[in-house]
C-alpha cells in the first residue's frame, strides 16, 4: 500500500543510528510499495544532510551515494504542492499548531487518503483529528 514519508522517516533510512523496526520494516516494504513525498521533500533532506556534515556526521564526499541510494527507492514527488500553500497548507499547520514543512505531509497524506509514516510526536498527534492513518 502507498503511503506518505516525511524528513525523520527518511533519515532513519540514512543514518543508521536513527533507524528502528518500524522504519527498517517501511523501508523493506517498498519492495512492493510506492512513496509519496511533498516537493518540500528533497529540499528538507538536504537540509538535514548539510546539517549533518557541518556537525561532523557525515562528509560532503557521502552526499552523491546517499543521494544514490534514496533516488533508487520508488518515491514519487508530488507535484501540487506549492498550490496548496495558501489555501489548504497554511490552514492546516495553524489549525493543528504544525510548521508550514510539517503540515505539507500531512495535507499531502488528507489530499491522497494516504497512511503518513513519521517520527515527529507533534506531526503524528495531527494525524489523529485529521484522520490519517500514522504508520
Amino acid at each position: 500500500m502507498p503511503f506518505v514519508v516525511d524528513c525523520s522517516v527518511t533519515m532513519a533510512w540514512v543514518f543508521p543510528d536513527e533507524a528502528t523496526e518500524a522504519t527498517n520494516a517501511l523501508r523493506e516494504s517498498l519492495v512492493n510499495d510506492l512513496v509519496v513525498v511533498p516537493e518540500l521533500w528533497p529540499i528538507e533532506v538536504g537540509n538535514v544532510l548539510v546539517v549533518a556534515t557541518r556537525r561532523g556526521r557525515i562528509r560532503a564526499q557521502d552526499w552523491k551515494q546517499i543521494h544514490g541510494d534514496l533516488t533508487s527507492l520508488p518515491i514519487e514527488i508530488d507535484p501540487e504542492t506549492r498550490e496548496r500553500v495558501w489555501d489548504a497548507i497554511m490552514p492546516l499547520a495553524f489549525k493543528h499548531n504544525l510548521s508550514v514543512y510539517d503540515a505539507t505531509y500531512l495535507e499531502l497524506a488528507i489530499r491522497l487518503r494516504l497512511p503518513l509514516a513519521t517520527l515527529d510526536k507533534q506531526l503524528r498527534a495531527a494525524c489523529r483529528p485529521a484522520k490519517v492513518e500514522v504508520l
